[in-house]
């Protein structure tokens, strides 16, 4: 039996503009998801996930069964963290060359499902790692973002970017363009997340992008100014002292990059009423700046704030469901038992 846990994540600027090749800057986060997994002899796969959602919910299912479990949550969220668990499996069994082998697997996570926290690609990569470990064989964290891609992949028809994985898996700040992959230095970032209790349907919301994208030039235009904020943004955080604290100068220029990011989202139609007033309450409240943060429609909010302002604003905003803090997570995919 092992036990492996990888990190949530929030986008400090360039979801939905990655998928068409622009840069992306995920950040990973101290809420994370641990998948045990021990081998089983029969083949068989049973799952017992007793948090896959803020509120919580367990669900016992295997992959022999006809039938998907009757829970009173969201059917696409139960579907999708059954798939998601159950790619996770194939590329552990693809790994390990042992098309046969069945598992046990809990998964246990603190990172709300479907919010825009990264709770998918945690749960992939934790489960890979956990999976081929059990079978005594150890990948590098490489493979475990590249496995982890072809899983999420799968799951999302096609619709997924690299960024997520390789973010939970390498841990800290990330930079992603196309197949071009690689961990940029950047110091504590404060990072405050709001959440609205809800989630977005990702499918909807990407095609709904790529629909406007081929409608409109001026579309096409807006995905593009996204990618020149990330490449402004980088350019900030290599000035950036990683083993020092962020002085302020950095935090101000980071914020504002980001309130333009929330902006240029918004303009796609990714945006909704509570992420906004959650946005807006943080901006109030004198945080550096704020925005969405995955695919939009609901869920997650990122603020940078070093006072407890915009925590306890939130805290007051109606719509926003809870509010915390969370340290940059500078591990990415790790071993918590065997």
């Amino acid at each position: 039996m092992t036990t492996c846990s990888a990190p949530g994540k929030v986008y400090l600027f360039g979801e939905h503009a990655v998928v068409y090749g622009e840069p992306a800057v995920p950040c990973a986060i101290e809420r994370r998801a641990r998948v045990t997994a021990e081998p089983r002899e029969d083949g068989r796969v049973r799952v017992e996930a007793p948090d896959l959602s803020l509120d919580g919910f367990t669900v016992t299912w295997d992959d022999s069964a006809d039938e998907r479990p009757d829970l009173d949550v969201p059917t696409p969220l139960v579907e999708a963290g059954m798939g998601y668990v159950n790619e996770a499996v194939a590329q552990a069994r693809d790994a390990a060359d042992a098309p046969e082998v069945g598992f046990d697997i809990t998964v246990e996570s603190t990172i709300p499902l479907g919010a825009g926290l990264g709770s998918s690609a945690a749960v992939t990569v934790a489960g890979i790692d956990a999976g081929t470990r059990s079978l005594g064989v150890e990948l590098s964290t490489e493979e475990i973002a590249d496995r982890a891609y072809r899983a999420e992949y799968e799951v999302q028809d096609g619709q997924a970017s690299r960024a997520d994985t390789f973010c939970s898996a390498m841990g800290g700040a990330v930079r992603v363009e196309g197949e071009d992959r690689r961990t940029i230095d950047a110091p504590p970032l404060p990072f405050v997340i709001g959440y609205d209790g809800g989630a977005g349907d990702t499918g909807e919301l990407v095609a709904g992008v790529r629909a406007l994208r081929e409608e409109y030039g001026f579309a096409a235009d807006t995905i593009g100014a996204i990618g020149d904020v990330v490449r402004r943004g980088t350019e900030v955080l290599r000035g950036s002292e990683p083993n020092g604290g962020a002085d302020e100068e950095l935090l101000a220029e980071l914020g504002r990059l980001m309130d333009f990011d929330h902006g240029l989202l918004a303009a796609l139609g990714v945006s909704s009423r509570s992420l906004d007033a959650m946005v807006w309450a943080a901006r109030d409240a004198d945080a550096y700046g704020a925005k969405l943060t995955g695919a939009g429609g609901g869920g997650c909010i990122v603020a940078l704030d070093d006072t407890e302002a915009t925590e306890t604003a939130l805290d007051y905003t109606p719509g926003c469901e809870t509010a915390f803090r969370a340290e940059l997570a500078t591990e990415g995919v790790r071993v918590e038992g065997a």
